[in-house]
């Protein structure tokens, strides 16, 4: 596969403290990759370094072959857009408000929207299944509807890549189902590059195209989920015993039971 992001000798923390030392990973384009690991092992240190929310202590992040840092912020979101975790929005804002920000890289000065913005904007509703709640307030929205919402933003850019970071978090079963359906079929139909961090192994599985295994800040394993998610890698990554079957419509393997690996607390 075509490289889409690479990191070279990337190294990432806060406050002086490292959480990522000298990474070099490939993101390929056109694809779905999900970053697994467990808590604080650096995922979302990694998307936000990507993303440029966290300036990096030293290397390179190359989106396109292009340093991320070398170019503007505008011309960035032209082609990267970002949904980070647990986004919020101001008090009063209606769904098409809230979508219709992202078209705003795209504007030029403080001009206004056009009719083509505005036919994106509706696309970017119908896609998301949302376009019935356009005039609705955020807050009236369900936790899945709301993340629809923010979902058509990133849409409504336009960008070939899709950074999402935990897209899924505290949605039931039902949405996240919705969440990461709608994410799979963008990247089949146009193409989009996703890469997102989830927590839930076998939604992980199951919608990716690539996974990144990461532990202490490094990538212990990164590849198809049949080569990534395997007895050994994630006793390796979660100190856990897993019981994996393959699955019988996609092949992909899935976790059925597990345990700690000291034994002392059975799942």
């Amino acid at each position: 596969m075509e490289t889409g992001i690479m990191t070279e000798n990337l190294s990432l923390g806060y406050g002086g403290k490292p959480v990522i030392q000298n990474l070099g990973v490939s993101i390929p384009k056109g694809a779905v990759t999900v970053i697994i690991g467990a808590n604080g092992c650096g995922k979302s240190t990694l998307l936000k370094g990507i993303a440029r929310i966290l300036k990096p202590e030293r290397g390179i992040i190359r989106l396109d072959g292009r340093d991320v840092h070398a170019v503007s912020s505008r011309e960035i979101a032209r082609h990267m857009a970002v949904l980070p975790q647990g986004p919020r929005a101001p008090d009063g804002m209606t769904v098409e408000e809230l979508v219709a920000y992202g078209r705003f890289p795209h504007k030029r000065g403080f001009g206004a929207l056009k009719r083509e913005d505005f036919e994106i904007i509706r696309e970017s509703l119908r896609t998301a299944g949302i376009e019935e709640f356009h005039d609705r307030l955020l807050a009236d929205l369900s936790g899945g509807q709301r993340q629809r919402a923010w979902i058509a933003m990133t849409l409504c850019q336009k960008t070939e890549f899709m950074l999402l970071d935990e897209p899924t978090t505290f949605l039931d079963m039902a949405h996240q189902m919705e969440i990461l359906t709608l994410l799979a079929a963008l990247n089949r139909r146009e193409g989009r590059t996703v890469v997102m961090v989830l927590h839930e192994l076998n939604n992980a599985s199951r919608f990716a195209d690539h996974i990144l295994a990461m532990k202490d800040g490094a990538v212990l394993a990164e590849g198809p989920p049949e080569r990534v998610v395997t007895r050994e890698n994630l006793r390796e990554i979660y100190q856990i015993e897993a019981e994996l079957v393959p699955d019988a419509k996609t092949g992909k393997p899935v976790c059925l039971s597990y345990e700690n690996t000291d034994m002392t607390n059975k799942i």
